[in-house]
């Protein structure tokens, strides 16, 4: 089997919003949490858009920056960049690299605070 059904299946089962783009920020991959947490303004749909129709002139400049940041050195891979009190949790946008080190792409991480409820190894 192909690799990247592998690394496609982790990205599809992460519970967390994931949204994947090229330099040019196009979005170039949703998973099924992002589609849902997207929803409202066009889920599935924004794929093959630009992110940066997605946020405000101030956060752009922002996205920029740290895209700018990647491309200075393959050690520059990991920028956080938000915390969601709301939410209970810590955003962060992370470099893509080819196997040379290459800057191909970035996404954003979403990392939740909250303790799991879910009883240890429950697969009632």
């Amino acid at each position: 089997m192909e690799l990247s059904v592998f690394f496609k299946s982790i990205i599809d089962m992460d519970t967390s919003a994931v949204v994947i783009c090229n330099l040019e920020h196009d979005i170039v991959y949703m998973n099924p949490a992002a589609a849902e947490r997207y929803k409202k303004h066009g889920g599935y749909e924004l794929m093959g858009k630009s992110l940066l129709d997605c946020h405000t002139p101030a956060a752009n400049e922002k996205i920029k920056q740290v895209v700018d940041w990647f491309l200075k050195s393959a050690d520059n891979n990991r920028v956080y960049t938000f915390y969601n009190p709301k939410e209970n949790k810590d955003v962060y946008m992370i470099a893509l690299r080819d196997d040379s080190g290459k800057l191909v792409g970035y996404y954003e991480k979403h990392e939740y605070r909250n303790r799991e409820t879910m009883e240890f190894y429950d697969m009632k």
